[in-house]
């Protein structure tokens, strides 16, 4: 369940919403700007002691919701009396290197942590997981994917982990019947695609851009919606746009280049409109400096930023300009046992979508401690699927693959 304290601040609360190398592993609390990995260090400075720091869930029409108990969540250790062949795998594929590696490693250990639960607690059952880097660039990912799936040991995946290289392999995994778990794909269009192996562990950005636009609505008189030029970012501007209604302003809509680091245009275009927030829907690799030079260009604005943004590095990146920044998420924080755990294993607090990919490696090891071998047996174990996660989510799919009920978060960086 949630801890005491998250509870306490959920009752004071603000808001919320409702290489091919495989490295092989045998055998959101509050996030500080040292955590989640990566190799990227701050470009901007003076972010100090800040955090991102949840404030809560949010419904569709952007009201702020009560957390109540939470039902115990599922656990990979299981009973401790599992049993499966040696060599029995599951794999992770997303990004590990790159521009948004950070993103992707908060998924792989908190895969790994799974794992590791697992592998202890069941003598007779070692599940290997198999990491492989696709730095979350979709035309690497379809050089990556099959060799997952030739893989013939692996018989269930937690990823791919970004929208743009889900969209890219979902039909040759659909093809080879792999299972496929994303705990953070959001694009909305991923599962209108027909595909039978994919199944998204969170909100998707309909229902982020719905809640978060509404509530964004409820409290602001203008904003600029910003837009970078992935799957990703394209959906979720689209959805953020339609949620802010009148309250999003024409003017001052931009669109940026993955890759950019010089905003100048953007800012000047932005402070014309004087507006009282800027969402900017990417990743944080380009927030960070967008946010920064957001300040120094003499915007006051508030920034909003998405799951993308929602990143100890976004806070490493853009320095003090982090601050007083809203960030939104279909991931929520990490409970106090939780985070424990993760750091005890990885030396490193857990990032966006750490309790997301350990939920989804638990509901594969779960298929496999209840005697599913095969990626067609873990296939249909996962279609019938239904239990509690770490995070208080509910898992149950629907027949495209989307959760049949999920919330949106609100975080803020202090």
């Amino acid at each position: 369940m949630l801890s005491s304290s998250w509870r306490g601040r959920t009752t004071r609360g603000l808001l919320v919403l409702g290489a091919a190398a495989a490295l092989v592993l045998t055998g959101c609390s509050s996030k500080s700007t040292t955590s989640g990995g990566g190799s990227e260090s701050g470009t901007s400075g003076g972010s100090g002691a800040l955090s991102i720091q949840p404030i809560g869930p949010v419904d569709s029409s952007g009201k702020t919701l009560s957390m109540g108990e939470v039902a115990k969540a599922a656990d990979p250790a299981g009973d401790g009396k599992a049993t499966c062949a040696p060599g029995t795998a599951l794999a992770f594929a997303g990004a590990q290197t790159g521009a948004n590696a950070a993103l992707g490693i908060n998924i792989s250990l908190g895969a790994k942590l799974a794992v590791d639960k697992h592998n202890k607690a069941n003598p007779n059952c070692k599940v290997d997981l198999k990491i492989f880097d696709t730095e979350g660039d979709p035309q690497k990912a379809t050089s990556v994917i099959p060799q997952v799936l030739n893989d013939k040991s692996i018989i269930g995946l937690v990823g791919p982990a970004f929208s743009g290289e889900t969209k890219a392999t979902g039909q040759i995994l659909s093809d080879n019947g792999l299972a496929a778990l994303t705990s953070s794909a959001t694009n909305a269009t991923l599962s209108t695609n027909n595909w039978k192996t994919f199944f998204r562990g969170l909100a998707n950005d309909d229902v982020q851009g719905t809640s978060v636009g509404k509530y964004l609505a409820a409290n602001y008189k203008k904003v600029c919606v910003v837009q970078d030029d992935s799957d990703y970012g394209t959906g979720l501007a689209k959805s953020i746009t339609a949620g802010l209604g009148a309250v999003a302003d024409p003017s001052c809509a931009a669109g940026v280049k993955t890759g950019d680091k010089d905003f100048s245009a953007t800012v000047t275009k932005v402070a014309a409109a004087n507006p009282d927030a800027v969402f900017y829907s990417g990743y944080y690799a380009e927030g960070a400096p967008f946010a920064a030079q957001l300040k120094s260009g003499g915007v006051k604005a508030t920034f909003v930023g998405p799951d993308g943004v929602n990143d100890p590095q976004f806070l490493a990146q853009a320095g003090s300009a982090a601050k007083g920044a809203v960030l939104s998420c279909p991931c929520g924080p990490a409970p106090d046992q939780f985070e424990k755990d993760y750091q005890a294993l990885n030396g490193q607090k857990s990032g966006v979508y750490s309790v997301e990919a350990y939920d989804l490696a638990t509901i594969l090891l779960k298929a496999i401690d209840g005697g599913k071998s095969t990626r067609a047996d873990v296939l249909d174990y996962v279609r019938g699927y239904e239990g509690d996660g770490t995070g208080g989510r509910h898992y149950k799919w629907n027949a495209q693959g989307e959760l049949t009920n999920a919330v949106v978060w609100i975080y803020t960086v202090k």
